[in-house]
């Protein structure tokens, strides 16, 4: 077990492809902390390898662009990207295709959370007594923690955040958003209403001071995206085998890791918004 999990990133740091016909290799954006990616998903690997009969290696990356980077260098062949990641890494390599979701996914939601000391209180409005308070996104390219709530900050406010916000920062992911807003680092952040959810249900220290007082509308997120030359790799129908696996997916353990109630299938156009919002917003070309 140590050697799966330490081997994937030696061949990151190394390889310029991923050349083995008879390893997949698989990324996860780091939305939380790397011990906690690392622990979901190796469970997610053995999986996969009994369902697929190839060897299955998970490969951590440090970074939401790394992740991209790595599917784009054929160094994984499949990745469980957020909206905007799925996006850039398909335009990045044609061919590629969005082959799941979560059950949940079509209709993401992202949380405002407010450090206790502001007095802010939970609303269906946008809370307007923000403006000039200390805000923190996710990372730069996350959909849950940067692009779609800005869409929506711009769309309440009529500013972009860093005119409305008296300062703004980035915190990388979604756990240190909510470490650093229950610290009183920031005053004000978003974050994906799973990792708040579960945070909240493990009775978290952080979300008794970090409370959610608004939430975004719903939009579309996370996908897993394969590479277009995987048939061709590994024998015609690869694709529609991982896909399968994906969505038959029915151990309670292995999708409260996500945490998901179950997968779906997907398809490239179900992420047409999160180009558009995207290009809009000057994230893409």
């Amino acid at each position: 077990m140590f050697l799966r999990q330490i081997l994937p990133s030696v061949l990151f740091g190394l390889m310029g492809t991923a050349a083995f016909a008879d390893t997949l290799y698989f990324s996860a954006i780091p939305d939380e902390d790397a011990s906690a990616l690392v622990a979901r998903f190796t469970k997610v690997a053995d999986y996969l390898e009994a369902q697929l009969g190839v060897d299955v290696e998970f490969v951590p990356v440090k970074s939401y662009p790394a992740a991209v980077t790595a599917f784009t260098n054929d160094q994984v062949q499949l990745a469980w990207f957020g909206g905007l990641t799925s996006v850039q890494a398909r335009l990045a390599n044609p061919g590629a295709q969005s082959i799941a979701q979560g059950k949940e996914d079509p209709t993401f939601i992202s949380y405002l959370i407010a450090n206790t000391s502001t007095g802010l209180e939970p609303s269906a409005d946008f809370p307007m007594a923000a403006r000039t308070m200390t805000f923190t996104f996710g990372a730069k390219t996350s959909t849950s923690g940067r692009l779609m709530p800005e869409f929506y900050i711009r769309e309440a406010t009529g500013l972009p955040p860093e005119d409305f916000f008296g300062d703004v920062g980035f915190s990388g992911d979604h756990s240190q958003t909510l470490r650093l807003v229950a610290s009183g680092a920031y005053q004000l952040g978003v974050l994906n209403y799973t990792v708040y959810d579960k945070a909240l249900a493990e009775k978290s220290p952080e979300t008794e001071t970090a409370k959610v007082i608004w939430q975004t509308p719903p939009y579309p997120d996370y996908n897993w995206v394969i590479r277009g030359d995987v048939d061709a790799r590994f024998g015609e129908g690869f694709t529609q085998k991982v896909q399968a696996a994906l969505i038959g997916m029915t151990d309670p353990d292995l999708l409260a890791s996500f945490p998901r109630e179950a997968f779906i299938p997907a398809q490239n156009s179900d992420f047409d918004a999160i180009e558009t919002t995207a290009k809009a917003l000057g994230l893409l070309e």
